[in-house]
C-alpha cells in the first residue's frame, strides 16, 4: 500500500473531498442527496468540501480516480458500491488503487449471519462479498446494514468507503468518521450560521433592501432561491457572534413581513408548535394543492381533523368560504383551511377561524412554472395563511407570482374591489 502515515494531529487546512459512485447518480437517475447532506454537514463542524466529483460503476475509472484525488485530498469520502452484486465495485477498485488483494474479513462475516439470522432470513451467497475488504484496511462498523465501511491509505490521503443508503451513510459518518477526523486532525471551530426563510418576495427584492447593511469583516450573506420560498444565511466565525447577531437583529426586523421562520424547523413544524400552544385543531380541503397541505402538516405532527366535503368549480369567494365554515363544523375542529379549485389561471384560499372568515382569490401572474411548483406555491401561500393568524398578523398585501384579486373581508385603503 502506498503513501505515509500522517501524524495523529495535523495542523493544516484539511483538503476534504467526497467521491459519489454508480452509474445511475452519474447518469442522473437519482439525485445524489447524499453529497449535499454531507458537505452541510461538514460545514457545521468549520470543514468546507474542497471537491466533489462522480464516477460510474467501472474499475478502471473508479481506480484512476481514487488514484488522482488521493494525490489532492487530505481525507476522501466514498460513497456507494459497498453492495453485493456485480456492479459493486469499490473495495476492488480500492485493493487494487493500493496495490493488495481483497480478504475476507471474518468478525464482519459473522455480522452479516448474524444481521440474516435475526431477521428469520436465509443469507444469500452474494453477500459473503460485503466482508471482502482491501488487505490491512481498517474496518468501519456499519451497525445499520450490512455493507461493511472500511478505510485505506492512498498516498497520503486517508480514504473511507461508505454505503450508498442515506440512512446507513449518514449514521456512518456521524458515528464512525467524523470522531476520526477529529482524532486526527485539529479542526477548526465550527462556524456561526444564523438562517431565516422568507416567503413573498423574490431574491432581489431581498438583497436590494439589505445591500446598505455593513457586515463585519469575514461575515458574509448569502441567498438561497428555491421556488416559492428564500433562505438567507448569515456566516460568520464564533468570535463574531455579538455583532453578527446584532445585525440579524436589524435583518429580522426589516423583512418582518416576509420571514416564515428562522433555523431549519420548517414552517409545518412551526404550526405544530403554535397550534399546540393555543390547543387548536385544524381540518384542511384541497383540491388544486391535491392533498400537498395535509401531508406536510401530517408529517409536522400538527393536529388535523378529517371531514372533507363534496366541491364543485368554479365557486364564487363566498361558496368557498362557507364551505370552510361547514369543515369546521362538520369535523370539529376549531379551524378549517381550504384551498380552491383552478378556474382560469384562478382559485381561492379561505381560513375559517373562531372570529370569522379569512379568504382571498388569486390569479397566477406567470406561466411558466410546472404544476409542481404551482402547488407547492399555493400550498405556502395557504400554510403562511394560517401562520399569520396564529401570530396575530393581518395577510399579506401582495404575493410573489400572484395576484390578489379580490379578499374577505375587504380592507377598503388597500384590497382591490371584487373583479378588479
Amino acid at each position: 500500500m502506498s503513501g505515509r502515515c500522517p501524524p495523529l494531529i495535523q495542523e493544516l487546512h484539511v483538503k476534504i473531498e467526497m467521491l459519489s459512485t454508480g452509474d445511475e447518480v452519474l447518469y442522473g437517475q437519482i439525485t445524489d442527496t447524499n453529497a449535499s447532506w454531507l458537505a452541510e454537514t461538514l460545514f457545521s463542524q468549520g470543514l468546507v468540501m474542497t471537491h466533489r466529483s462522480t464516477v460510474g460503476d467501472s474499475l478502471d475509472s473508479l481506480v484512476e480516480e481514487l488514484t488522482q484525488r488521493s494525490q489532492v485530498a487530505d481525507i476522501l469520502i466514498v460513497n456507494g458500491g459497498l453492495g453485493p452484486t456485480s456492479d459493486d465495485l469499490s473495495a476492488l477498485a480500492a485493493a487494487t488503487a493500493c496495490g493488495v488483494t481483497l480478504e475476507m474479513n471474518q468478525q464482519w462475516l459473522a455480522h452479516i449471519e448474524d444481521f440474516f439470522s435475526q431477521r428469520g432470513q436465509p443469507m444469500a451467497p452474494q453477500n459473503r462479498k460485503q466482508a471482502e475488504i482491501p488487505q490491512s484496511a481498517e474496518l468501519i462498523d456499519n451497525r445499520a446494514g450490512t455493507a461493511c465501511g472500511f478505510s485505506v491509505m492512498l498516498n497520503g490521503c486517508r480514504i473511507f468507503f461508505t454505503p450508498g443508503v442515506p440512512f446507513e451513510f449518514k449514521i456512518m459518518v456521524t458515528e464512525q468518521i467524523l470522531p476520526r477526523l477529529k482524532k486526527q486532525f485539529s479542526l477548526p471551530e465550527p462556524p456561526l450560521c444564523l438562517r431565516m426563510t422568507t416567503f413573498g418576495r423574490g431574491e432581489s427584492s431581498l438583497a436590494a433592501m439589505l445591500e446598505d447593511y455593513p457586515l463585519p469583516d469575514g461575515v458574509t450573506i448569502g441567498y438561497r432561491a428555491a421556488m416559492p420560498v428564500v433562505e438567507i444565511k448569515l456566516t460568520g466565525p464564533q468570535r463574531l457572534k455579538a455583532p453578527m447577531e446584532a445585525l440579524w437583529q436589524q435583518i429580522r426586523e426589516a423583512l418582518n413581513e416576509w420571514i416564515l421562520f428562522e433555523g431549519t424547523q420548517g414552517l409545518p413544524a412551526q404550526l405544530a408548535t403554535l397550534l399546540a400552544q393555543r390547543g387548536l385543531s385544524l381540518a384542511v380541503s384541497e383540491m388544486y394543492t391535491a392533498g400537498l397541505v395535509y401531508w406536510q402538516l401530517a408529517g409536522a405532527a400538527v393536529p388535523l381533523r378529517g371531514g372533507e366535503l363534496p366541491v364543485s368549480v368554479p365557486e364564487t369567494l363566498a361558496q368557498l368560504g362557507e364551505r370552510a365554515a361547514a369543515l369546521a363544523r362538520k369535523s370539529g375542529a376549531e379551524l378549517a383551511l381550504v384551498i380552491g379549485g383552478l378556474d382560469n389561471e384562478t382559485l381561492g384560499v379561505a381560513l375559517m377561524a373562531p372570529e370569522g372568515i379569512q379568504a382571498e382569490r388569486l390569479t397566477f401572474n406567470s406561466r411558466r412554472h410546472s404544476l409542481a411548483m404551482r402547488q407547492e406555491l399555493i400550498s405556502t401561500v395557504a400554510m403562511n395563511r394560517l401562520q399569520r393568524w396564529l401570530q396575530g398578523k393581518s395577510a399579506p398585501l401582495s404575493y410573489s407570482w400572484l395576484e390578489v384579486s379580490e379578499r374577505f373581508p375587504r380592507t377598503p385603503d388597500t384590497d382591490p374591489e371584487p373583479g378588479q
